[in-house]
């Protein structure tokens, strides 16, 4: 009896080590993946609206209230100062777009940067120019650019 006690005290503890085992090996699950694709999607629109709309309407919507301009020959424009300068420009003479070649994002899904080719169409000449823009996340779920730069001249 004592062989049998023994061949069940053994078995037990073996049943209750698998039984732990198995608890513990509860796969962590892994980071949701974030897709490039939404930042480029919010680059798109972005262009769209500047192209259908307008580059005043379509820079106002999509500049978070702290972004910032980079130009060429000029110091940043941040915040209010940016969402001004923005204001008075007059777009009624040329059509401005992009398309973005390329885009990553945080792993924290918050920050992220596209930056592309641009094309300003003006009445007898079409120029071209490279750009970068820093986006952020809002609460809300929306895209805004926190830095949009340019460099005008690629042929």
């Amino acid at each position: 009896m004592k062989v049998n006690q023994k061949i069940y005290s053994i078995a037990a503890g073996l049943l209750i080590a698998t039984i732990l085992l198995a608890a513990c090996d509860v796969k962590k699950e892994e980071p949701k993946s974030i897709s490039t694709q939404e930042i480029m999607n919010a680059d798109i629109a972005f262009s769209d609206m500047s192209r259908q709309v307008g580059m005043k309407k379509a820079f106002l919507q999509y500049i978070d209230n702290e972004g910032a301009l980079l130009r060429p020959d000029h110091l940043p424009i941040v915040g209010a100062d940016a969402i001004d300068y923005i204001s008075v420009l007059s777009d009624t003479a040329y059509k401005l777009s992009w398309k973005p070649m390329h885009a990553e994002i945080a792993k924290s899904g918050e920050l992220g940067y596209t930056y592309g080719v641009y094309q300003l169409e003006l009445k007898d000449t079409t120029l071209k120019g490279t750009y970068v823009n820093i986006w952020k996340k809002g609460n809300d779920g929306e895209w805004k650019f926190v830095v949009n730069s340019n460099n005008p001249g690629i042929k």
